[in-house]
């Protein structure tokens, strides 16, 4: 079966909506970094709701939750890809691999510490 594209603006925003959420679907149910990282943004949005949270708090609140989901995203595609390339181990795709993981530890060093700016004071 050949791919062809829906050159058509409606259905054409339709399918690349739904390959999105597919693909947000697979990543949620079966990477367990992911699993985590979507659980805490569950779980800080409960936590924004409880706590009253300003709206400026919510903007940066979803903006890292975010884009740690985004990054690891990005991260597992990488780590696909090498992986499909080079199944076995290789020094060069590990570089690449943990480049990758860097990316998802700044975004997730920037999260912690825009959370810790909106939730510490209310705790002390």
């Amino acid at each position: 079966m050949e791919f062809q594209k829906d050159n058509t603006f409606f259905t054409g925003r339709l399918k690349s909506i739904t390959f999105a959420l597919k693909g947000a679907i697979k990543l949620i149910t079966t990477e367990h970094s992911v699993m985590v990282q979507f659980s805490t943004g569950v779980l800080l949005t409960i936590a924004g709701f409880y706590f009253g949270i300003s709206a400026t708090e919510w903007l940066f609140q979803t903006l890292a939750i975010g884009l740690v989901l985004s990054i690891e995203g990005l991260n597992t595609a990488v780590e696909k890809i090498a992986d499909f390339i080079h199944p076995d181990y290789h020094e060069r795709i590990g570089f690449i691999k943990d480049i990758a993981a860097g990316a998802v530890f700044f975004a997730a060093i920037t999260a912690i510490i825009i959370g810790l700016i909106i939730y510490l004071p209310l705790f002390l």
